[in-house]
């Protein structure tokens, strides 16, 4: 068997974010569709700062004319990633700092950890002398203050939140907040991907790699989503990545961790099987056109 994707870029549409006012003080909890809860001070009911708008129309801007753009094809929404987009004598080229920060997650930022992402990025500008001033015409009019100003408190940090420099790197909606759902047909399907925001960046990110013919997303015998990966070349056996929390299969995987190991399943297992369904059926069209041949030569 061979290991993971090349991949199909997925078009979607991009959802805009809502408006509104709320109040300050007090705690409030923010939950998604998967099994996770964090408690949150109140803050502000989210809108789209001046930034952030100049952020995503300099974002599109400069994506717009790259042709295969490795992370996919557009529409795109603007991912709190930590991109810096710098310009060289062949074009725009995108870079990643060190760490992202969501809009969410400026409400407990170090000032002074977010300025040391500030100081990083401008050492990387500083080799790409041509970026700033173009930033400045596709209309970041504060690009320099916004990379020379020490961050020191919280306005500032928002300011670098929203920000060319932060809300930079463009994602379809599938591979930003895609959500895969088991009952809608996850097996069979090579091109399924989930979104950053919702699945583990490690295995987000084999998505981009892996090759086309290779099942990433298979769904255990609970009806639940889970990811694999291929143990060598030539062999038909999985390794598993990831196991939605609560399963069965998630209680496995974290007891071979605990014990530092991995969960390898055979290839008689129902999820290798569906890992590798796509290049076996591959195979058997190949070794029935084989043997046709041979019929045909021998008649």
């Amino acid at each position: 068997m061979a290991q993971a994707p090349k991949r199909k870029a997925k078009r979607a549409s991009s959802s805009p974010r809502k408006s509104g006012a709320g109040k300050h003080g007090g705690m409030h909890t923010q939950r998604e569709d998967h099994p996770w809860e964090i408690n949150i001070p109140d803050h502000a009911q989210r809108k789209d700062s001046p930034a952030y708008l100049v952020a995503r129309k300099v974002m599109n801007g400069l994506v717009k004319p790259i042709k295969d753009f490795y992370l996919g094809d557009g529409p795109y929404q603007d991912h709190h990633g930590g991109g810096l987009w710098v310009k060289d004598e062949d074009g725009w080229l995108l870079v990643k700092n060190l760490a992202g920060i969501e809009w969410s997650q400026q409400f407990c930022a170090d000032p002074a950890k977010v300025d040391l992402l500030r100081q990083y990025a401008k050492r990387i500008y500083v080799r790409f002398p041509a970026s700033l001033p173009a930033l400045e015409a596709m209309g970041f009019k504060d690009a320099k203050a916004v990379l020379e100003e020490t961050i020191d408190s919280p306005e500032k940090v928002a300011r670098w939140t929203d920000s060319i420099f932060n809300a930079s790197i463009p994602l379809n909606q599938r591979r930003h907040t895609g959500i895969l759902k088991p009952e809608k047909g996850v097996k069979g399907r090579p091109d399924l991907e989930g979104g950053v925001h919702y699945y583990p960046t490690p295995i987000t990110d084999i998505q981009l790699f892996k090759r086309d013919d290779f099942q990433l997303w298979v769904v255990d015998d609970e009806g639940a989503l889970a990811a694999v990966t291929p143990v060598g070349h030539g062999d038909d056996r999985v390794r598993v990545a990831h196991a939605t929390p609560g399963t069965r299969l998630h209680k496995r995987l974290l007891a071979r961790r605990e014990a530092g190991k991995r969960l390898v399943l055979p290839g008689t297992n129902a999820l290798a099987m569906q890992a590798f369904a796509v290049q076996d059926a591959k195979e058997r069209r190949a070794k029935t056109l084989r043997a046709k041949k041979r019929r045909t030569r021998r008649g």
